[in-house]
């Protein structure tokens, strides 16, 4: 018997990969990339992590079709932020379904814990996640953690799991979840936290100041979730990143509607982006503000590099006069 686990790379799912193994059925780590999870789940960590929950990692690129799809006109609305959760979860377990022939799979599993997040991981918010992923009449959908206080699933019924090795965890608490792990010996999983940046208020914010000027696409996904973000008054975006990490990541990025914007002279000076069809005030601006985060003194000229254009500017004398354009 094997199983596809939708696989956040959260304790949840972990735990739910071990019930399975723990009964001897091939699990298959199904981790549904949307673009939208923390910065640091990198494919090593998330290997690492399902391989001692007992698993397989598969990793599937739905970038395109989350934002063709889903995020900019959810049926079912966002939530408090830009987290369209309903039809989130209802298109992942579509993908996992579709995936099933793929792999020699009879069903899929999830960590999620009925009532852990009130609005959408009630009983109806789960009932309405399987009629959008058409689940109904299959019945495929298995929640491993909680199962003892849902309706049995078809794997159940037709003994493909043993119901009695599942769990009846329920509501928003976290420490039934960290007393298994502790008894399973693990300490390598993440600290829970929200996970999806589509719940971040700043990161929000960023989403919706973006959407506003230009056209989204999965490129850009890479660019909000770096650096300070600044709108400048003709409309370009600046991008400065905040430590050594974040620089080298905008220094890697090729996103075709930004250039790199670099300080001439030898200050450790942060990696920036600017729009590439910034109006010479915008550029002229964003010199003075990415030379604000350094030590540069405000009574000298410096020069910059923006693509192949050189530009000479003072930094402000104050961050205030620069963080004014912070989004």
């Amino acid at each position: 018997m094997k199983a596809l686990v939708l696989y956040s790379g959260g304790l949840d799912s972990m735990l739910a990969m071990k019930l399975l193994t723990q009964q001897g059925i091939e699990v298959i780590a199904l981790h549904i990339n949307i673009g939208f999870g923390v910065k640091e789940d990198h494919f090593d960590t998330l290997k690492r992590r399902a391989e001692i929950a007992g698993a397989t990692l598969e990793v599937i690129d739905v970038r395109d079709e989350y934002l063709q799809q889903v995020l900019f006109s959810p049926k079912y609305g966002y939530g408090k932020q830009f987290n369209p959760c309903i039809d989130c979860h209802g298109f992942m377990f579509t993908v996992a379904k579709s995936l099933l022939p793929r792999y020699g799979a009879s069903f899929i599993a999830t960590g999620e814990v009925v009532g852990q997040r009130p609005m959408s991981q009630n009983k109806d918010a789960l009932r309405l996640v399987k009629k959008i992923a058409d689940d109904i009449d299959d019945d495929l959908i298995l929640r491993p953690l909680c199962a003892l206080v849902m309706e049995e699933t078809r794997p159940e019924r037709e003994g493909w799991v043993d119901r009695s090795k599942l769990l009846g965890f329920n509501g928003r608490g976290r420490n039934a979840q960290l007393a298994l792990a502790k008894e399973l010996g693990w300490e390598d999983y993440p600290t829970p936290a929200g996970g999806c940046l589509l719940t971040d208020v700043q990161f929000s914010v960023r989403l919706r100041d973006f959407t506003q000027y230009d056209d989204f696409t999965k490129e850009d996904i890479e660019v909000l979730k770096n650096g300070r973000h600044f709108r400048l008054p003709d409309g370009a975006k600046l991008v400065i990143g905040r430590n050594e990490k974040e620089n080298d990541i905008i220094e890697a990025l090729n996103n075709p509607k930004f250039n790199l914007l670099q300080v001439n002279e030898d200050m450790s000076a942060p990696s920036s982006l600017l729009s590439k069809n910034a109006s010479n005030t915008d550029e002229a601006l964003a010199c003075r503000i990415v030379l604000s985060f350094t030590k540069a003194l405000p009574t000298q000229n410096y020069t910059l590099r923006i693509d192949e254009k050189i530009l000479e500017a003072t930094p402000f004398k104050s961050k205030d006069d620069a963080k004014k354009y912070l989004i």
